[in-house]
């Protein structure tokens, strides 16, 4: 019989998650928030962060299974997007009747025009829907295969790793942090998409400059 606690999961919370499916439940949304379109919606900076948090005080995960469940299943969905892409082209998204995933799509195409390849495989990973469409659109727009792999594991490893790990340091050095567990996902969000906006930033000095 399955518990009232797994058949009452909020998928938009990540403490939620975490109770019903612990580390397993990383993986599998990691690999669809990076790899099915689907998966759009899922919350993954916040649950990394909160998994990782989670790993101290009353240790209800370990963070050795984490480190490795988490960068798998991050890793594996994106080459799945990716692939995905390869095969359906463009269509899976031009059929989408999400705004957000259109949105999405609009955005992670600028990174790739404007940081090329590699630094926008990267980047991607930090910002919440455009992580989820950029692999399949690299896909159809035929990034070659070798390029997206390497750099889809580099932004894949410090995105997911580096949540986790960051989780983990504020839970051991603030004792009963998960009290302020909410505004602390907040700010973590908050945080990941500084990246992207240090790099618009730059990209419209370097225009105005250019400009100039």
């Amino acid at each position: 019989m399955v518990p009232s606690s797994q058949l009452a999961v909020n998928p938009l919370d990540a403490q939620s998650l975490l109770s019903a499916f612990g580390v397993l439940g990383v993986a599998v949304v990691m690999f669809a928030e990076t790899g099915l379109l689907i998966g759009f919606f899922l919350p993954g900076d916040s649950l990394l962060f909160t998994a990782g948090l989670l790993c101290t005080g009353s240790g209800q995960l370990s963070l050795g299974p984490l480190l490795v469940a988490a960068p798998l299943g991050a890793l594996a969905g994106a080459q799945c997007g990716y692939l995905i892409g390869r095969r359906a082209g463009g269509a899976l998204l031009s059929r989408s009747r999400s705004v957000r995933l259109r949105e999405g799509a609009e955005r992670a195409e600028e990174l790739l025009d404007r940081y090329g390849h590699a630094k926008a495989i990267v980047l991607a990973r930090f910002v919440p829907v455009v992580r989820t469409v950029l692999n399949p659109l690299a896909g159809a727009l035929k990034v070659p295969a070798r390029v997206f792999l390497v750099w889809q594991i580099a932004g894949g490893l410090v995105w997911s790793v580096g949540l986790v790990l960051g989780g983990y340091a504020l839970g051991s050095s603030i004792p009963n942090v998960d009290r302020y567990l909410l505004p602390l996902v907040a700010l973590i969000v908050l945080v990941s998409l500084l990246p992207l906006a240090v790099e618009l930033y730059r990209g419209r000095r370097n225009a105005k400059e250019a400009r100039g």
